[in-house]
């Protein structure tokens, strides 16, 4: 079970990881250079719903994140 908690938590940090880089910031990082060229092609509607959704998938990920890293560490603790 700490095997299955383990593997989940390394996909949820790396889950994590690639949508908060894609996420566009003050100076308009990754996201700003991907969207960038997208943008010209399906206009700035699409860009926002693209931020929308990172941040609904950057919840998610953080709330998976949280929960298998506490089972983990309740599995390390009690040897399952």
């Amino acid at each position: 079970m700490a095997l299955a908690a383990k593997i989940l938590l390394v996909i949820a940090s790396i889950g994590l990881i690639i949508v908060v880089l894609l996420q566009s910031g003050k100076s308009a990082g990754l996201s700003g250079a991907i969207g960038g060229g997208a943008e010209q092609l399906v206009g700035k509607q699409k860009a926002r719903g693209m931020d929308a959704l990172l941040g609904k998938l950057t919840v998610v990920f953080a709330v998976a994140f949280m929960i298998f890293a506490i089972l983990l560490g309740y599995f390390l603790k009690t040897g399952a």
